[in-house]
This record gives C-alpha cells, sequence and structure tokens, in this order.
C-alpha cells in the first residue's frame, strides 16, 4: 500500500516523505514499542482491567507521534555529531539530505497531531502532557552537558504512565509514581546498554553517556537498574493483588535480565545493540502478565 501511495506522488515528494520518515524512525519500531508497553501497562492496571478503547487509541496513536517528534528533534540535536559515529552516520543531517527548518516544522507538526489526541480526554490530562512534552524535546540537549541523559530520557520516556492514569481515574496516586520509577529504572537499563554499543565514537566527539559515566562499571550499573525495575514491579504487584500470571511473568523477567547480563559480558558494540533491542520482549511480557491477571 505504501509503494502505490509513493507511486502516485511527484517525485520530489517522495523523496522529501522518504526523508522525514526515516527522521522519526518510523522503519524501527523498537522506540515506539518501548514507550507503548508502560502505558498500556499503566492504562490497564489504571483501568483494574479493559480500558476504554478511545483512551487506548489516543495513548497509541500520540505514543507514536512523540517518538517520532522526539527522534526529529534528536537528529536535529546530533545534527553535527551523527557523521562520526559509525551507527548514525547515514542519518538524513548527516547525509545532507534535510536542512534545519525542516526539521524544526517536522518537529512542531508531530507534536500539534499529538495535542489533536488530547482532544477527548480530560483537563488533567492535557495539564499533564506539558512536562512530558519538555522532557521529550529538551532530552537529546542534555548528552551535552548531563553525565547519566539516559536517566532524563527514562523520566521523559515514563510520562505516560502518570498521564494514562490521570486519563482513566483523574487523579495520579502515588501507586502510579512507584510505575513510573519502576519504568525510568528500566529505561535507564536498556539505554545505557544501546550507549554501550557508541561508547568508543562518543568518547571521541564528546557526548555524555551513562555508558561513559559508568566507565568499567557499566554492565553492573546496568543490572543495577534491571534489578530496581525488578523491585519495584514486585510492589506494583502487591499493590494490585495480581495474580500467578503477572508473577510468572516477572520471573521470565529475571531470566532474561541474566541472559542479557551474560550477552553484555562480551563487550562487543553489535551484541550491545542486539541485547538493547531484545528488551522489547521484556516489555510485551509483562503486558501479557497484566493481561492474564485481569482476564483471570
Amino acid at each position: 500500500m505504501m509503494q502505490t501511495i509513493f507511486a502516485a506522488l511527484p517525485p520530489v515528494w517522495v523523496d522529501r516523505l522518504s526523508v522525514y520518515l526515516q527522521l522519526m524512525r518510523a522503519d524501527k519500531p523498537i522506540g515506539t514499542l518501548l514507550l507503548l508497553w508502560p502505558t498500556w501497562w499503566a492504562l490497564w492496571i489504571a483501568a483494574d482491567g479493559l480500558p476504554p478503547w478511545p483512551i487506548v487509541a489516543a495513548f497509541t496513536v500520540g505514543t507514536f507521534l512523540m517518538r517520532s517528534a522526539g527522534c526529529v528533534i534528536n537528529d536535529f540535536a546530533d545534527r553535527h555529531f551523527d557523521g562520526a559515529v559509525t551507527r548514525t552516520n547515514q542519518r538524513p543531517f548527516a547525509a545532507g539530505r534535510v536542512k534545519e527548518k525542516e526539521a524544526l516544522w517536522l518537529t512542531a507538526l508531530l507534536c500539534l497531531l499529538a495535542a489533536l489526541c488530547l482532544l477527548p480526554l480530560n483537563r488533567l490530562t492535557w495539564l499533564m502532557s506539558l512536562p512530558a512534552l519538555f522532557l521529550a524535546l529538551t532530552y537529546p540537549f542534555t548528552k551535552r552537558f548531563f553525565p547519566l541523559p539516559q536517566f532524563y530520557l527514562g523520566l521523559a520516556f515514563s510520562f505516560g504512565i502518570p498521564m494514562a492514569f490521570a486519563a482513566v481515574q483523574n487523579q495520579v496516586p502515588w501507586q502510579a509514581w512507584v510505575l513510573y520509577a519502576a519504568n525510568a529504572a528500566w529505561t535507564l537499563a536498556y539505554d545505557t546498554v544501546y550507549a554501550m554499543s557508541d561508547k568508543e565514537d562518543d568518547l571521541k566527539i564528546g557526548i555524555r553517556t551513562s555508558a561513559i559515566t559508568f566507565g568499567r562499571h557499566d554492565v553492573a550499573a546496568t543490572m543495577l537498574c534491571h534489578g530496581l525495575f525488578v523491585l519495584l514491579m514486585a510492589g506494583v504487584g502487591v499493590w494490585m493483588e495480581a495474580l500467578w500470571p503477572y508473577w510468572l511473568a516477572l520471573l521470565y523477567v529475571l531470566w532474561h535480565q541474566w541472559g542479557q547480563y551474560r550477552e553484555m559480558r562480551r563487550g562487543d558494540r553489535w551484541q550491545h545493540f542486539r541485547t538493547f533491542l531484545s528488551n522489547n520482549r521484556i516489555g510485551w511480557v509483562v503486558f501479557v502478565g497484566i493481561l492474564a491477571h485481569y482476564s483471570a
């Protein structure tokens, strides 16, 4: 279908659209999924079961749009650095295929479309979207001065959780912040692994990352964050009086984290990237555990 649409457009439009989709990482859904799983966790827990489908749809589409906006502004912020990094030297800015104004206008459009997703939601959710937007758009610039930008990313990536509670319950109970903290720890863990794959290049160009800050303790720090994630998720399970499927899911998470530890010890940059990608399994397994809990 996408090829049919492209064939109907003038060649210059096809070129610009392909560049914009690349900026948005539309061909790499892993970022959207890692944002979406915890948002769905929160929606189902907040609703104590199946949440209203209009809310699910609004958050699902909004998550894709905001992740896309975050990717565009990230490439804008890194436009002078991506060319020096092996994994990113073919991105649009590094390849000279996009102008700064185009990226900024695309970011604004995506944020506007995401804002439209908020229209059917309540006032509290609208208010919660403001710090979420601030965190999402400022994260890429923290790599210039903050020693743990991956922690800042965790705060940004987790804001769908309190927003989900706000949308469903019109309040944000303290348990929502426990889930928020759990996801922030998980994000710090998997994005540190992601940063480990670029560690050599980042050291050369002067970018700050948690992998560089943790130094030779990067694997241990990652596992500590993974452990904190499981501990906090266990607390969430106790609060929601979770049934056995949820606990089985957490046992799988522990087993998977052990496998990640064994892979990370190899120290290969491409293995680190594959390990990062495997965190998608943790997200969907926890979601299945939550679904099964409420279906039992």
